[in-house]
């Protein structure tokens, strides 16, 4: 496959093209900022302990619940069948297609009577007073279905009473469990969405009321961000405090959790909004536009909820709920054969390594990780060991006196990057992805983001040993703003495009980039 174009990447249509090209619908390079000053409120709350740095998704909880639910009524019911059944009629196939029918009709009918909602699960008495009806009437529906076709007299009624019986005690039992879990997560925070009102005002008074009104939300709201003055929006909000512009917001989002963003102002609006979303788009953040004051009503399809909310969707986080099970599945399976079929290589390059030049085998690096979050990534060592640059404030050229013989060949042949395998085990990496830039980084003499003006929207999964841009012919030397644009357009349009395949075929196209690219690593 080709490199994209300019008319593939990823975004929204139109939208992507004016936030390239800046509210002005001018193509611009940012200037350079200085450090952003968080307020005093703000930094408060980012200092606040946040029990983990991603929440956990209600999506796959309640996907699992049913998953387990649906294991624990059938092995139950297979269960007794071999203690009960068995000895006396042996297997009869009848018995296992009867316990599957009941198993689905059961997570069937859980579903029908919305015991899967994050407000059930959290609950004890009413889900289970719900899930008792539900288990009566399974039980009752297969006895009318059996009764029907004359089958009655082919089941044992002890085995169908112990089933019955021992199938709803397990099932309670895991549902307490299940709760008492739920309860806890919600407690530490895991399993609410943090979210920013974005733009102050009596709009966003009102959204922050209609929220407070409906019954069933995960949303935690931790403050309101605006860049207008107080007069025209007050410090405190519906009780909650203005923590600062947007700007601020950024940075904020860079240093606590933020699973969402939600923008008060109308759709009218459009330059504000287009100026908002040309600084928000970069965060690995959902952001959702208030839309129950609009005048302007859409089709119900068009709207997302949260409780009884009406949302209009802009940007979604990449990479959630279960496609962030399935990567990170992908990664650590995949990773740990990966790494034991690169241990005697490794081997071998270590011991080149320590045979060429004095110094330590490994090269710990800081870069840019999800959400700019600053990662320690591993290579083997390939230059001078007091020749080293940590920050890569100066690009490795080509001759460049600083790498080893050793180095020179490991970096052309991409070696040098096996240990990061040790990286996507902890976590810190995937396989795939945008490549980790080092801090310092440059395209000539200017640091990436001061090139691209879409550069931290990179960011937003997490980074990758290889990716896109490397099997396009976008790896090594970037000594012009070209080679770090194109770069950085096909990490977006890896963002926007992900899928397991997708992942399968870069990993399986790298080696043969490798031999095709080699003249652009030195």
């Amino acid at each position: 496959m080709a490199s994209p174009s300019k008319d593939l990447l990823p975004g929204r249509g139109d939208i992507y093209s004016a936030l390239q090209a800046g509210p002005s619908g001018s193509a611009r390079r940012p200037a350079e900022k200085s450090p952003t000053v968080l307020s005093e409120a703000a930094l408060k709350f980012a200092e606040e302990s946040v029990d983990v740095d991603t929440a956990i998704s209600t999506v796959v909880i309640s996907g699992f619940a049913r998953v387990i639910e649906f294991l624990l009524i059938a092995l139950s019911g297979l269960a007794i069948q071999l203690v009960y059944v068995y000895p006396n009629e042996g297997f009869p196939a009848i018995y296992p297609i009867a316990i599957l029918c009941g198993a689905t009709l059961s997570v069937m009918g859980f579903q029908s009577i919305d015991i899967y909602s994050p407000h059930a699960l959290r609950t004890i008495v009413r889900q289970n007073s719900k899930l008792l009806v539900a288990w009566v009437g399974v039980f009752a529906l297969m006895a009318l279905i059996a009764f029907f076709l004359k089958m009655g007299d082919s089941f044992s009624r002890v085995w169908l009473a112990l089933w019955f019986s021992i199938g709803l005690a397990i099932l309670l039992a895991f549902r307490v469990g299940l709760a008492m879990l739920v309860r806890h997560w919600t407690r530490t925070g895991r399993l609410e969405r943090r979210a920013v009102v974005v733009g102050g005002g009596e709009p966003a008074a009102q959204l922050i009321r209609a929220l407070e009104a409906s019954n069933d939300t995960d949303i935690r709201i931790c403050g309101v961000f605006d860049d207008r003055s107080d007069d025209r929006s007050p410090a405190v909000i519906a009780g909650y405090p203005k923590l600062g512009n947007i700007d601020q917001l950024v940075e904020f989002a860079r240093r606590t959790r933020i699973d969402l963003l939600i923008v008060s102002l109308p759709i009218s609006a459009e330059q504000r909004v287009l100026s908002l979303m040309e600084k928000l788009w970069v965060l690995p953040v959902d952001i959702r536009m208030s839309a129950h004051t609009n005048k302007l009503r859409f089709r119900p399809r068009s709207y997302s909820y949260i409780g009884d909310v009406p949302f209009i969707d802009v940007f979604d986080r990449p990479i959630t709920d279960w496609d962030y099970v399935v990567k990170w599945v992908f990664d650590r399976f995949l990773g740990l054969l990966l790494l034991i079929a690169a241990l005697p290589v490794m081997a071998l390059v270590a011991i080149a390594i320590k045979l060429d030049s004095r110094g330590p085998v490994l090269f710990r690096q800081k870069r840019y990780g999800f959400n700019n979050e600053l990662i320690e990534v591993f290579k083997f060592r390939s230059m001078y060991v007091d020749q080293c640059d940590a920050t890569a404030a100066k690009l490795v050229t080509r001759g460049d006196p600083r790498v080893t013989r050793v180095g020179r060949f490991i970096r052309k042949t991409s070696l040098d990057e096996l240990p990061q395998l040790f990286n996507v085990m902890r976590g810190e990496l995937s396989l795939v992805g945008p490549r980790p830039h080092a801090l310092q980084a440059k395209a000539a003499d200017q640091l990436y983001d001061s090139v691209v003006v879409s550069y931290f929207a990179r960011h937003r999964v997490k980074p990758g040993i290889t990716g896109w841009a490397q099997i396009n012919g976008w790896r090594g030397e970037t000594d012009t703003p070209e080679k770090i644009q194109r770069r950085v357009e096909c990490d977006l349009y890896y963002i926007e495009n992900w899928s397991v395949l997708f992942d399968l075929y870069i990993l399986a196209m790298t080696p043969i980039a490798l031999l095709r690219k080699k003249e652009h690593a030195y």
